[in-house]
């Protein structure tokens, strides 16, 4: 049975809500690009009703009059060195590019999706990587140290140190990977990559 006729078995409102929870699960917050603008905001907000405040009572500024202020940026860029300019239009447009990129892009966290009749179930790259070293140790027949697993969105990387003296067929493990990947059902699914050293451990 496939990943649809499993998701087909429920009505519709609630496969809408698991794909909702999914991708709650499976994105990044934004709440810390949102506090960092919103602070950054509130800050120049603030300084500038303190600025008019004191104008208003007629106390001198506190940083700078907001007046010379204005005078001197509308005398840009003629007023500040070329250096200095352009490092300040550097930083301001990375400071824009990543609030903006905050904003577009989905962030992604270290997780996977695996659909099933009652719901849909998030689990953690970090345990689907344990299964997958397992099943490529059992193959290659080597010990838990002799294999390493990564797992990120679209990719497993599995690095593996044979035995010396004993030859690992590299095929067979990234057949046996694979077959592990299509029984956990995960989505989306990822390619895998197997990489065997040419220098082995002294066994044990």
């Amino acid at each position: 049975m496939n990943h649809t006729e499993v998701e087909s078995d429920r009505p519709a409102g609630q496969r809408l809500a698991d794909e909702r929870l999914a991708n709650r699960e499976l994105r990044s917050s934004r709440a810390t690009a949102s506090v960092i603008a919103a602070v950054l905001i509130a800050l120049v907000g603030l300084y500038l009703l303190l600025e008019a405040a004191l104008k208003a009572i007629g106390q001198p500024s506190w940083l700078a009059d907001p007046e010379e202020v204005a005078g001197w940026l509308h005398q840009l860029p003629g007023n500040v060195a070329p250096a200095v300019l352009g490092a300040s239009g550097a930083l301001i447009l990375l400071l824009g590019l990543f609030f903006f990129l905050q904003g577009v892009l989905p962030g992604h966290l270290h997780r996977h999706r695996i659909p099933g009749r009652r719901g849909v179930v998030v689990v953690d790259d970090e345990v689907l990587a344990s299964s997958l070293a397992r099943r490529a140790r059992t193959e290659a027949e080597v010990t838990r140290e002799q294999v390493l697993v990564v797992v990120s969105r679209g990719l497993v990387d599995v690095r593996l140190r044979p035995t010396s003296g004993i030859p690992v067929n590299a095929d067979a493990i990234q057949l046996a990977v694979e077959d592990e990947v299509r029984r956990s059902r995960i989505s989306p699914v990822p390619q895998v990559r197997v990489f065997v050293s040419s220098s082995g451990v002294v066994g044990q």
